[in-house]
């Protein structure tokens, strides 16, 4: 059953997410962690395209580690890039410097088999729908502001960001996302994040958590991470990348209907009902924040304000019907 939901999921990614057609040439850059998913695109991008090849790099060690040189000058000289690798290469110079040859490029990182199977499954109309209605409503924000029962109460300003509305449809020269995907995004302005942040459903590099997350940020940065296990680690892997990499980078909203907390960011992101905010790298998203990191934290039944407007009440969209 695995084989054929891989198969399935990974035509589906290629053809329908990718728009692959049959006159292009795919390349999947995969790691020995996720080799059988890059595998089965490999195989799938063979019955659909002109010339589907496959790159098995080694596993980076943190979220926005540059592929080798090689392969980043490969990315540049296809008509689609895919990327099921156990750490993402979505902030990275290898894929920015791709699009702006032209190139497709799918970034799943931490991918499994069965996130593929339920949210590439998804109605793509009901996805662009909710993003858009989401971002039609953050167009013109000044600050967005998040509230949580557990803590969080966090003020993030966002005027003239750009905004960017992740449908998981990636069909038009140059254009680049997460596989699936499922999200409004922005980066709200450097150094002026303020407020606490209480992280309870997942983080990026950690997985789920069993005691929440809390995030003192102070002009921009996270100066305290407090909590148990699961602050320790982060505070852990944040000191490995330097000061930046503490830097508030994001503030997302999930609109994949499909999506369900696993603890898999990739996943747990998308999951409508939840916002995440980021820390780390932020210049692909029309930021200014260049580090080799990138790491999103979860928070589960929010209260959202665009400015004064509450637009989401613990979880639950205001004035949208599924």
């Amino acid at each position: 059953m695995k084989n054929n939901e891989l198969r399935d999921s990974s035509i589906i990614a290629l053809r329908d997410c990718m728009g692959l057609q049959p006159h292009e040439t795919l390349l999947v850059i995969t790691d020995e962690l996720k080799r059988e998913i890059g595998q089965a695109l490999y195989e799938a991008g063979k019955d659909l395209c002109k010339e589907s090849m496959l790159i098995e790099i080694k596993a980076r060690e943190i979220n926005g580690q540059e592929p080798p040189e090689a392969v980043a000058n490969m990315m540049k000289m296809v008509d689609v890039v895919v990327c099921p690798t156990s750490k993402s290469l979505t902030h990275t110079d290898a894929r920015r410097n791709a699009v702006k040859e032209g190139v497709r490029v799918g970034t799943m990182p931490n991918i499994t088999v069965d996130t593929m199977a339920r949210c590439l499954s998804a109605d793509y109309d009901k996805i662009i729908s909710l993003t858009d209605f989401i971002a039609d409503k953050m167009e013109g924000v000044s600050t967005i502001r998040v509230v949580t029962e557990k803590g969080t109460d966090v003020t993030m300003p966002v005027k003239d960001r750009m905004i960017i509305r992740s449908k998981g449809v990636l069909r038009n020269k140059g254009e680049s996302g997460n596989l699936p995907s499922g999200e409004v995004f922005l980066a709200p302005w450097e150094d002026q994040t303020n407020g606490k942040l209480v992280i309870d459903g997942s983080m990026a590099s950690i997985g789920m958590i069993e005691t929440p997350i809390v995030v003192d940020i102070v002009n921009g940065y996270a100066e305290s991470i407090t909590g148990g296990k699961e602050a320790e680690k982060l505070t852990e892997i944040l000191d490995k990348s330097g000061r930046d990499a503490r830097a508030v980078a994001e503030f997302g909203i999930g609109t994949n209907y499909k999506a369900k907390l696993t603890g898999l960011i990739l996943e747990d992101e998308k999951v409508f009902g939840t916002i995440h905010i980021a820390f780390g790298n932020n210049i692909t998203m029309g930021g200014r924040i260049s580090v080799s990191s990138h790491l999103d934290g979860l928070v589960t039944e929010p209260d959202v304000y665009f400015d004064d407007e509450l637009i989401m009440k613990k979880g639950k969209m205001i004035g949208y019907d599924m």
